[in-house]
């Protein structure tokens, strides 16, 4: 019993203290927190998002279709124009072109038998024949000659005349025979099919050494391999996308600026930009292009704001999602105080200003302004201006003011 009383006093004891502090606070004017005014160098900030795209790019697309044979470039390599990037099989390419270029030979040879009046076997059976018919030819005209003769001393008849006249003729025709023979070895035909036959080879050459000059994928311009990620044997079919290439010293990030915001944004203003990716690095540039229209993106009315940025290391990528900051405006020597000092009551612009232990309703014109800070024409500095509280304030309210000893 006499545990359970002391506990029971001591609790009492405890809501007694409680009750009377919070009967003397009761009475007591709140505790406010207040900024400072300051006199400094402020700037106009548009802060958004934004992405990286080259200046300038090329888009390395395949020719033929193939089995990718070879890789002969890597992500983030720098490549000049026409440089290999990769090869493809073309072994079948290349059996057509060593098929055509037999045929050719082949070919050739055909004309060069039918340059020469046909095959030299079937030109020397004739010529052989020819040589033979010609003398006999001579000795049919000599005896010809002689019978004659004999006819007209009345030595000879007439019939042997006729028989030798015969014999000649007999000759002459075998000649005749044996020279259309000899120029039916080749026709005017023969060569037209032969220069026909060897065109057709040239043909299936030029466009075998075509389909091989295909399979090697070249760099469309000069700059930095960005975007590649094939691997060997993987296949390609006609237009598929080898790689990106694009200069990257240079890149244009294109920004998206809320559209209450466009105003405050013109050409050659200075931009920074950060890639969350990389803390800590900063790439600088300016304004290159205004937007011409508005555009939607998800919940956001924005206008697309161009800038130039220096990439020197070139290790900001296109693509990427970075953070950038517009310089708008600068102020020099202006009158600055904490953004969240500033009040909207009743369609009025204000902040409370304090006077000894009161604060009091003060309106106020808003300047250039950061994300921290406003500038102010009328407070001079070391004003002192509340910062929220939990306890509403009123024109006129006493009380206890609370400001650190570093302003802003």
């Amino acid at each position: 019993m006499g545990k359970r009383v002391w506990l029971t006093l001591l609790v009492l004891a405890i809501a007694g203290v409680v009750f009377w502090r919070l009967e003397a606070q009761r009475g007591r004017p709140p505790q406010v927190t207040f900024g400072v005014a300051a006199r400094e160098s402020i700037s106009s900030l548009v802060s958004t998002n934004g992405k990286v795209e080259p200046v300038e790019s090329g888009l390395a697309r395949a020719e033929r279709s193939g089995a990718v044979k070879r890789i002969l470039v890597r992500q983030g390599q720098r490549v000049e124009s026409g440089q290999a990037l990769v090869e493809l099989d073309a072994s079948d390419a290349q059996a057509e072109l060593k098929t055509a270029e037999a045929r050719q030979s082949a070919i050739r040879a055909d004309l060069q038998v039918l340059a020469q009046g046909g095959r030299a076997a079937d030109r020397a059976g004739i010529d052989t024949s020819l040589d033979k018919a010609r003398l006999e030819l001579k000795i049919a005209q000599d005896a010809y000659g002689t019978a004659v003769r004999l006819r007209d001393k009345q030595a000879g008849t007439e019939a042997e005349v006729r028989a030798a006249k015969e014999s000649v003729e007999r000759v002459q025709a075998q000649i005749q025979a044996l020279d259309r023979q000899r120029a039916s070895l080749v026709t005017p035909a023969d060569h037209s099919g032969a220069e026909a036959r060897l065109d057709e080879a040239k043909t299936a050459a030029q466009l075998a050494e075509a389909r091989i000059h295909m399979s090697v994928v070249r760099a469309p311009i000069a700059g930095v391999v960005y975007q590649f990620d094939l691997k060997p044997g993987a296949y390609l079919n006609a237009g598929d996308l080898v790689a990106s290439i694009g200069r990257l010293d240079h890149v244009h990030v294109k920004v998206y600026v809320d559209e209450p915001d466009l105003g405050r944004v013109m050409k050659n203003m200075l931009v920074t930009i950060t890639w969350d990716a990389l803390p800590g690095r900063q790439w600088k540039g300016s304004v290159d292009r205004t937007p011409t229209e508005i555009v939607t993106m998800g919940a956001r009315q924005v206008g697309e704001v161009v800038c130039d940025i220096a990439n020197p290391d070139m290790d900001l990528l296109p693509g990427t999602n970075v953070n950038a900051v517009i310089l708008s405006e600068t102020v020099q020597n202006a009158i600055t105080i904490p953004k969240e000092a500033v009040h909207r009551e009743q369609g009025q612009t204000g902040v409370y200003l304090l006077e000894g232990d009161h604060v009091r309703w003060r309106r106020i014109s808003q300047g250039v302004n950061n994300t921290t800070r406003t500038q102010v024409k009328e407070l001079k500095e070391g004003d002192a201006v509340a910062l929220p509280s939990e306890k509403p304030l009123k024109d006129g309210m006493t009380v206890m003011p609370v400001i650190p000893n570093v302003a802003q």
